[in-house]
């Protein structure tokens, strides 16, 4: 503490607040994570699916979904953040705090991950596809037994894309209230003049984002063929 104190002062008289800050972000990456994962993948295997030649080809479904994604990923998710107030409100009764941060991180983040499921799922060999239909497989096993199994790199990689963006996420949805370490950094760091502040700050988003990014890559090769 002595230490802290000397070369970080006014990190040491927060201390607390700061570590609140770190699990505040933790906690919004895992719980917007689960929802933004499970509702990605559907729709990113709906889109390979349905799109033209697809095992389940419908091109009516593919456009709606394809220009739905293409919309929810133009807005800047600051503004997004904004137009969602109502609905945030009507799901979680507050627009503040970890629980208000929750729904605009995961409309905001799901088209990303559904396009980076999508691609993934399109390097999956032809071949392989043709093969599992010729002998019968229907249309789920197909899904579950070759693209997803298939995909597990991919899938990885496009994970941890993901949530290294997500990270970065809930520091700009601190700067609308809702906490964690974006929104520690913006009212010392930044509005205070609190450069010690900023720097551990920063330092503390790469480490957490080193770790995904390590995570990530070691599944992606333990299920590289």
């Amino acid at each position: 503490m002595d230490v802290l104190a000397e070369y970080f002062p006014n990190l040491a008289e927060r201390v607390p607040e700061f570590i609140k800050s770190i699990g505040d972000t933790l906690r919004m990456t895992v719980i917007s994570g689960i929802f933004i994962f499970i509702a990605g993948l559907v729709i990113g295997v709906l889109l390979i699916t349905t799109k033209g030649g697809g095992i389940l080809e419908n091109k009516p479904v593919y456009h709606i979904f394809d220009k739905l994604i293409n919309a929810l990923r133009s807005i800047p998710f600051i503004i997004l953040i904004s137009l969602l107030l109502p609905l945030t409100r009507a799901i979680v009764h507050t627009s503040i705090g970890v629980k208000g941060a929750i729904v605009p991180l995961v409309i905001g983040t799901v088209p990303f991950f559904s396009r980076q499921v999508e691609a993934s799922l399109a390097q999956i060999d032809d071949g392989v596809i043709e093969a599992a239909k010729s002998m019968g497989m229907h249309p789920v096993n197909v899904i579950f037994k070759v693209y997803l199994r298939e995909g597990i790199p991919g899938l990885a990689r496009a994970t941890t894309i993901t949530a290294i963006n997500l990270i970065g996420l809930t520091a700009m949805a601190g700067a609308v209230g809702a906490g964690g370490l974006g929104d520690f950094a913006i009212r010392y760091g930044h509005n205070r003049y609190m450069t010690d502040i900023t720097i551990v700050t920063t330092a503390v988003l790469i480490v957490i984002v080193c770790l995904i990014q390590i995570t990530g890559s070691f599944i992606a090769r333990r299920f590289t063929h």
